[in-house]
């Protein structure tokens, strides 16, 4: 295990590394607006005005699956005073993690309710996604199956084409580049991956319970 995450961490630091020699080669292409979706409402936070929880996330990361409920049931507890931002980032080393971060990106373009329940439906069925099960398909397969068995039952038949041609032009692919460009500039090294209000949080890299997430946002929450 400990020479796994030497790997990772080596890998990604890999990747850091080649995004910052790209920096100083050429400007990083810069998205239309501010990576990340809101938990619980269409529009951004005012700075200033509540808690900021960005959680950085990986569809078919375990941990990051079980880090969601504890985040939610804590934001939910404190309504419009705590805002949370999820930002997808795409582990290198999950097999599909590009798939289901670009497919999120997708439905968000239909419609931004689409985003935290297809979200929540890969984290239910994740384990039909890991690296063993889908060892032996093809890109296109796997690809069908997402569409089929999770986003079809969030979006509609209705939605299908307009999914489909999302999913394949080069807007969600790019949208997708950049969430895992950002976290990189940011030191994102792993899933899950927290900041509150900007400042990145030590117990980063798993999930947290809900008491420990009290703990924290309790006492800012009061300054705000």
């Amino acid at each position: 295990m400990e020479l796994a995450r030497q790997r990772v961490s080596l890998l990604l630091l890999v990747a850091i590394g080649c995004c910052c020699a790209f920096g100083v080669m050429a400007q990083v292409p810069i998205p239309e607006r501010t990576d990340g979706f809101v938990y619980g409402s269409g529009k951004r936070p005012a700075l200033g005005e509540t808690v900021v929880v960005e959680a950085y996330l990986d569809p078919v990361c375990p941990d990051s699956r079980d880090a969601w409920p504890e985040l939610k049931k804590a934001v939910d507890h404190y309504g419009k005073r705590v805002t949370v931002l999820v930002h997808l980032f795409p582990l290198p080393y999950h097999s599909n993690a590009f798939i289901s971060c670009r497919s999120i990106h997708t439905v968000n373009k239909i419609n931004p309710s689409f985003v935290y329940p297809l979200l929540e439906r890969f984290f239910k069925y994740q384990e039909g996604y890991y690296n063993q099960p889908t060892y032996g398909k093809t890109r296109a397969t796997v690809d069908a199956e997402v569409t089929k068995n999770l986003v079809v039952p969030i979006v509609g038949e209705a939605n299908l084409a307009a999914y489909k041609a999302g999913f394949n032009d080069s807007q969600s692919d790019h949208a997708t580049r950049i969430s895992f460009k950002y976290g990189c500039a940011r030191g994102v090294t792993g899933t899950p991956y927290f900041f509150v209000n900007g400042i990145p949080l030590s117990d980063s890299g798993s999930p947290m319970e809900y008491n420990k997430w009290i703990s924290i946002l309790d006492p800012l929450v009061g300054k705000v």
